[in-house]
C-alpha cells in the first residue's frame, strides 16, 4: 500500500504557477508543522541578452557597430579572463576578521598566490588566492554576502 505524502502537490504545483506569473523566485508557505518552499532558478542564456545588444547596435552606423562589436568582445573576453570566480558555495569575507582591514581594496596591486578572500562553507574558511598578479579594479562582493559557485567576485587586470 501507497504511503500518502503529507501535503498536495496540486497546491505545490499553483505554488509553481504562482511564481511564474508574477516573476518571483521564491515562495514559502507554512501551516502548522508542514512547510513547502518554491524556488526556482533565473539564469539567462547568453542568447537572451545578445538581442538587447542588437538594438542597441543597430541605432549605430554599420562601420561604428562593427568596430564597437569588437572591441566589445575584446573587452567582455578580457574581462572574463580577468575575473576571478567563486571556486565553491558559501558566504565571502573580504577581511580576516570583523575589525580587520580588507584583504584588498580597489586600486590595490596583489601578486600571484596572494590571499583576496575568504569564502565560509561548512563551518571552514577557505583562503581564495590571486590567480594572477596584477591590480584590482573591481570588487563584486560584498563583505558577509552569501556566493554560488562560479560566481564572479573580483577583477584582477
Amino acid at each position: 500500500m501507497r504511503k500518502q505524502s503529507p501535503f498536495d502537490t496540486d497546491s505545490v504545483r499553483q505554488l509553481a504557477n504562482l511564481l511564474a506569473e508574477t516573476d518571483l523566485t521564491e515562495i514559502e508557505v507554512q501551516k502548522g508543522d508542514l512547510r513547502v518552499r518554491v524556488v526556482r532558478n533565473l539564469t539567462l542564456p547568453v542568447a537572451a541578452i545578445a538581442p538587447a545588444a542588437a538594438i542597441t547596435m543597430a541605432a549605430a552606423s554599420e562601420a561604428t557597430a562593427d568596430a564597437a562589436s569588437s572591441a566589445a568582445a575584446r573587452s567582455d573576453a578580457q574581462r572574463k579572463e580577468n575575473t576571478v570566480t567563486s571556486p565553491m558555495v558559501g558566504t565571502a569575507y573580504r577581511r580576516p576578521a570583523p575589525e580587520a582591514r580588507p584583504f584588498v581594496e580597489i586600486g590595490s596591486a596583489v601578486k600571484e598566490g596572494e590571499r583576496i578572500l575568504l569564502i565560509e562553507a561548512m563551518k571552514t574558511f577557505n583562503e581564495i588566492a590571486a590567480p594572477r598578479s596584477g591590480t584590482v579594479s573591481e570588487i563584486l562582493v560584498e563583505d558577509g554576502q552569501p556566493v554560488e559557485f562560479g560566481e564572479p567576485l573580483m577583477v584582477i587586470e
